[in-house]
């Protein structure tokens, strides 16, 4: 599904899991949008009024276990990658995403509830025409045996991940996926979160994956694949950090036209390099969308993305 124009969900929706480091239930609604306002997040369950909180690059308060969004009091929504990557990866522009506990929930551990669920209600257009972020110049970040890079690409937006692990069983993958709703629902959408069992236990011990369970994650032994069902992909645990990905990606506010590549990547490294290119003032410029149209730059949304904090992630705009 391609669109010139802003998109938003038809109506609410709701889901209910289990917090993966909580283990507690939690209910999460999507909610339609208005044009410009991107993806927001809404902590109900509080004490007093219910808060929001932007999903932008400078909202994320930490990046360890899981991409963690907040203010200045502190944070308010953990891992909000796999949520935000089914919006983003299905076309959706304009949401609200209100949740009761301090986790989305994790759900199967995957993208593919949350694109049920936006299956479900459907997805409608908007009047205001779609822009999207324009990478005009490589920016490169390291961090130890990490690397990432988002630099010009005509094609769209472009994932190239490659991960490497001692584990024998996921050892080394790479994935290189051109992104549109199509190959995001065929390809990336049902990948589990995945990991080790001794690093499980250790999580564990720490007070941490609490809700965490063979239901929710892929789970390796050093010589042998703990789930019985098997895996959905056989490389799925790459396709699971290109999942992760988007959605950290869908952070830079609008979606993104050019092409990410990290090497042994995770939620720090692609938050580290999308805040270098938004950093950069010269190293991306806002273009819009026009039907059977090269995307044209606008001065007006160039200076309201910047007057508002607001600059992020995802798809080809709807041009022949």
């Amino acid at each position: 599904m391609k669109f010139s124009r802003q998109t938003t969900l038809r109506s609410s929706v709701t889901l209910t899991g289990v917090g993966v480091h909580s283990g507690a239930p939690v209910h999460l609604t999507l909610c339609p949008a208005k044009i410009n306002d991107g993806y927001v997040f809404v902590r109900t369950g509080l004490e007093g009024a219910d808060r929001e909180v932007k999903a932008v690059a400078s909202a994320v308060t930490a990046t360890e276990l899981a991409t963690v969004l907040g203010d200045h009091t502190g944070p308010l929504v953990s891992t909000a990658e796999h949520v935000l990557a089914a919006l983003r990866g299905m076309g959706v522009d304009n949401a609200t995403v209100e949740v009761d506990g301090p986790e989305v929930p994790i759900m199967d551990g995957s993208a593919a509830p949350f694109v049920a669920a936006i299956d479900e209600v459907g997805i409608v257009q908007q009047s205001a025409a779609r822009r999207f972020i324009e990478v005009l110049k490589p920016i490169q970040v390291a961090i130890g045996e990490s690397f990432g890079e988002l630099r010009p690409y005509a094609g769209g937006f472009r994932a190239e991940i490659e991960i490497n692990f001692s584990n024998p069983l996921i050892g080394r993958q790479a994935m290189h996926l051109d992104m549109t709703p199509e190959t995001f629902r065929r390809d990336v959408c049902r990948a589990r979160t995945f990991g080790c069992m001794k690093d499980v236990a250790a999580l564990w011990s720490a007070g941490y994956a609490r809700g965490a369970s063979f239901e929710n994650s892929v789970v390796f032994d050093e010589d042998r694949l703990l789930n019985t069902e098997g895996l959905r992909y056989a490389d799925e645990c790459v396709r699971h950090k290109v999942l992760d990905v988007v959605g950290d990606l869908a952070l830079a506010g609008l979606p993104l036209l050019g092409l990410y590549r990290s090497v042994r990547g995770g939620h720090k490294l692609n938050h580290a390099v999308l805040t270098s290119l938004l950093a950069d003032r010269h190293a991306w410029r806002v273009v819009e969308a026009e039907p059977a149209r090269r995307p044209r730059v606008t001065a007006d949304a160039v200076g309201g993305l910047l007057a508002g904090g607001i600059v992020a992630p995802a798809f080809a705009p709807d041009v022949s």
